[in-house]
Formats: structure tokens, C-alpha cells, sequence
């Protein structure tokens, strides 16, 4: 039983990251909480698909086709489809209709669907047309700034871009990557004091609520398939 992952970051500021997965003799999986809304594309048996994906506040267990092989594209916080607001698909998501295995439609326009290597074309596309917006105030606060406008003003507009307050998105990541960190052999407690958790308790509950795995299974390589690249590093 194996959920099979690859992931690459992006050099698009409109990009996250493009993850591709195949599935084998999985039939149900962990998902792990994540503040990225998504597109992906799988085929199985022939047959393609498409839908988006919306922000995890908590881990789940989810269903996962057998012997199918997926393309992901996570889009950077503060982006959103024109058509779908971010949250309206906090815990949920849409499959998109009318998908063959070259083309899928998506706001009321025809596409091709992309392979790994061709998922920033599709999104530059989709931004120029005005498909994918972002809010530049989001954006400007994710990489630091502190736009002159109240703090109500922006967690209004960061709730309204991502569907998440900025403290949610902040535990979320902080748990990936002591996720990451725990599965690559650092001690539990150098984990703690790296990212600040108040001790080992706060991590494990933090753990349990986002990723849905303990130290030691994380550590270990245990607990099932997981909807969470931990076998390598996020390439570029």
C-alpha cells in the first residue's frame, strides 16, 4: 500500500507548490490540514478528471481512488479563483464537469490540462484572463509588511482572500513542518524549541489535530498513507 508523492516548489508568486502522486492498492488515506486552496488532475482506468480543492483546518480520513495518478497545483495564499471564493471551500471542494484526458472547464473557459512541468503556463494563462486574482494587501503581509491600514482591515480582507484568519494559517504550517521535521529524525524536542511550541504536549495535540499522525508515527514511517509528502524534501 503506498501513496507515491513528488512536490516541487514554484518560482511564480502565484504558485505554492506542484505535486504529482500515484496510488497503490490505497483505498483511504489521512488528509493533513492546509491553508492552500487547489487544482488537481487524475486519471484512472482511462478516465480524467478535475476539481478544486479548498483549505483543511483539521486532518480527516478520505477516500483515494485505486491505481490512479494525480497532478496538483497548490496556489500561494491570498490568490482565489474568480469564479469559486476561497471560503467557500474551506473543508470542501468541487469537481470540475465536463474533464477529458486532455481538457477540463473552469470559469466558463476551456483548458488544457497541464502535465507537472506545464502547471505554471496554465496558471500565468489563468491570471492574465483574470481566472486567479489576488489581494496585494495579503500578499504584502505574507512577506512581511505592515500595510498602513487597521488590523481589523487586515484580517477582514485576509479571512475574505483565504477563507482562514491569519493565526489558523500560521498553526497550520508551523504543524506541517514539524511534521516534515519529526519524519526526517529531528528529536521531539528539538522540534519544540524550534518552533516554539510551548513543550512536548502542545506538539503532539497540535500534531493530532492538523496531521493526524504522533511523533513517534511520524519518526517511524507509520500510521498509513497520508495525504503528505514525508519520503523527500520539496524540490525546486
Amino acid at each position: 500500500m503506498a501513496l507515491r508523492f513528488q512536490t516541487r516548489a514554484s518560482d511564480s508568486p502565484w504558485v505554492d507548490t506542484v505535486w504529482t502522486c500515484t496510488s497503490e492498492h490505497v483505498t483511504q488515506m489521512t488528509s493533513v490540514a492546509t491553508v492552500c486552496w487547489g487544482l488537481v488532475f487524475w486519471e484512472r482506468e482511462g478516465t480524467a478528471y478535475a476539481g478544486i480543492t479548498g483549505p483543511e483546518t483539521k486532518t480527516d480520513a478520505a477516500p483515494v481512488p485505486e491505481g490512479a495518478t494525480f497532478v496538483g497545483i497548490e496556489f500561494a495564499v491570498g490568490t482565489s479563483l474568480r469564479a469559486v471564493p476561497t471560503p467557500t471551500l474551506v473543508n470542501s471542494g468541487v469537481e470540475l464537469p465536463d474533464t477529458t484526458r486532455r481538457t477540463f472547464r473552469l470559469d466558463g473557459v476551456r483548458w488544457e490540462t497541464p502535465g507537472p512541468d506545464d502547471a505554471e503556463a496554465l496558471v500565468d494563462r489563468l491570471v492574465r484572463v483574470g481566472a486567479v486574482v489576488s489581494d496585494p494587501l495579503v500578499t504584502a503581509v505574507r512577506r512581511g509588511h505592515r500595510p498602513a491600514v487597521s488590523d481589523r482591515t487586515i484580517e477582514r480582507r485576509f479571512r475574505a482572500a483565504t477563507g482562514l484568519t491569519q493565526g489558523a494559517v500560521r498553526q497550520v504550517e508551523r504543524a506541517r513542518k514539524a511534521a516534515a521535521l519529526l519524519a526526517a529524525g529531528a528529536p521531539v524536542a528539538d522540534v519544540v524549541s524550534e518552533l516554539e511550541y510551548f513543550d512536548e504536549p502542545h506538539l503532539a495535540r497540535t500534531l493530532r489535530r492538523y496531521v493526524g499522525r504522533t511523533a513517534r508515527q511520524l519518526r517511524g514511517g507509520t500510521g498509513g498513507p497520508i495525504a503528505l509528502n514525508l519520503d523527500q524534501r520539496t524540490t525546486s
